[in-house]
């Protein structure tokens, strides 16, 4: 029987229907489960509400409604027990949690097998523990589908209350916004998650829904409404190939879903953008190379004026072997950052601009742990050196102020002043990169520049070329050379 014939069968749209909408829920409640540090709590939960289900079979028989009634007032116990022992009793947090589920579940355990023992009553423990797709009924797929609504408005509804609840609980209670009742608000929103997924994850792997596509989401947004729909549609996808997946090899659905998120996440670790391994050390190659190749530039203004500076030099004073120097020389150049000529090596405006601000950096840093933090000259030159190519404007600005903007560092050399500059100046464009002229520029004199060489406010060009002592620029199939001193006092958006 093939694949495509198997989907189409009842049993499996019902457990895909099911399965879905517990991947879309468990993802959707999941991320501030994540967020508050209450994973733990979640497989309390999920372990703890089988003497709920114990309790509703006595009362009225083998019932969804019963279960989901009984399984949540099972875990809202849980919670309560919990709580109370962590606010009330001088016992760990985690220890508290252990306590409580564990004898929840015990007991649970201690029930169910008891009515299995009795004649003609069998309720078959495994199927809540590890899910049963096989199972799942129309009943229970109204029910998933009210908890999964119900979830989703609640989210919406009270998204602010949950957000500040989670990052600021202290600003929360000045507010006048109850933690506590927001806490045990999301105690029973996850207790019905809970008991939603128990015919198709079960008790045990609910908690790798309810933790993992909301840490995989966290790993590819900042922004929490974001995150919430990202692991909302995680949680769905991992559901229904986790199904499938079941279906092709036979095996139980719950533990491939959990084993289908868990490789999805760590996918996700590898590869997610900014904060996954691969990007992580290609930013940390990135900015190494940005480090070297400010560190040519420094040395660059160091023998300005002076002997010319060459590539043994370079190669003796950084400690860089010839073949990468010659690929940090060449990717400063391509920038128009330095020229070279045989095997010297001299700075462009650009590149002597560039120098330095990274020597006022240097020096005002310098300055202020002199002046600020109380040490001696000599403790001084090797934290400037490092900070120097990680210190904003921003914050440089702020130094310059806060030292009443002084003119010597502590080795009494020169502190290069802040020059006056546009926002955005065409002399750091790149070659091949296009922009146009800003409405804004620093003064008139640089408008009459502009209208001079026939560029006008909004007009569009692309950079061709930077060179020691101009910019090239293509604008309308025409080439136009700019100075490099005027380039750099040129506004562009």
């Amino acid at each position: 029987m093939d694949l495509l014939s198997i989907l189409s069968e009842e049993w499996v749209i019902r457990g895909l229907i099911a399965t879905s909408l517990v991947g879309i829920m468990c993802g959707v409640i999941g991320c501030f489960i994540v967020l508050r540090n209450m994973s733990l709590i979640g497989d309390a939960l999920a372990h703890a509400i089988l003497p709920g289900i114990y309790v509703a079979f006595i009362i009225v028989g083998y019932s969804t409604i019963g279960f989901f009634i009984g399984s949540v007032i099972a875990g809202l116990v849980t919670a309560f027990g919990i709580t109370w022992i962590q606010h009330r009793v001088d016992t760990k947090n985690d220890a508290a949690i252990g306590i409580i589920f564990t004898a929840m579940f015990a007991l649970g355990v201690i029930g169910i097998s008891y009515l299995n023992n009795s004649e003609g009553v069998h309720l078959d423990l495994g199927d809540f523990l590890f899910g049963s797709t096989l199972g799942v009924s129309n009943e229970d797929i109204y029910l998933t589908l009210g908890v999964t609504i119900y979830t989703i408005i609640s989210m919406i509804l009270f998204y602010r209350y949950l957000f500040i609840t989670t990052f600021q609980p202290t600003i929360a209670a000045t507010m006048g916004i109850s933690v506590k009742t927001m806490h045990y608000f999301l105690m029973l929103l996850l207790s019905f998650a809970i008991v939603a997924a128990l015919r198709t994850v079960g008790l045990i792997l609910v908690v790798a829904m309810l933790v993992t596509p909301p840490s995989t989401a966290l790993l590819l947004s900042d922004k929490l409404k974001n995150v919430i729909i990202i692991s909302g549609i995680l949680g769905m996808c991992t559901s229904i190939i986790g199904f499938i997946l079941a279906i092709i090899i036979n095996a139980p659905p719950g533990p491939l879903m959990a084993v289908v998120a868990t490789g999805i996440y760590l996918l996700t670790v590898v590869f997610a953008p900014g904060k996954g391994i691969l990007a992580k050390a290609i930013n940390k190659r990135i900015q190494r190379n940005k480090i070297e190749q400010e560190d040519i530039l420094r040395q660059g203004i160091k023998y300005h004026k002076k002997e010319k500076l060459t590539a043994a030099m370079l190669i003796d004073r950084l400690g860089y072997n010839p073949k990468r120097l010659r690929r940090l020389l060449s990717d400063l150049k391509k920038e128009g950052l330095i020229v070279t000529s045989g095997n010297e090596v001299s700075l462009s405006i650009k590149g002597f601009e560039k120098a330095e601000e990274l020597v006022r950096a240097h020096r005002l840093w310098e300055s202020y742990q002199v002046n600020k933090m109380g040490l001696t000259e000599g403790q001084i030159h090797d934290e400037a050196d490092r900070l120097e190519h990680w210190l904003s404007e921003e914050i440089l600005d702020e130094v310059d102020g806060v030292l009443g903007f002084p003119a010597n560092d502590p080795h009494g050399s020169p502190i290069p002043q802040k020059k006056h500059k546009p926002l955005n100046p065409l002399l750091k464009l790149r070659p091949s990169q296009s922009a146009s002229i800003s409405k804004t520029q620093i003064n008139d004199f640089i408008e009459s520049e502009l209208w001079e060489l026939g560029l006008m406010p909004n007009t569009s060009f692309t950079v061709t070329e930077i060179a020691a002592d101009h910019v090239r620029i293509k604008q309308n199939q025409k080439s136009i050379d700019i100075p490099a001193s005027l380039a750099s006092q040129i506004n562009v958006n």
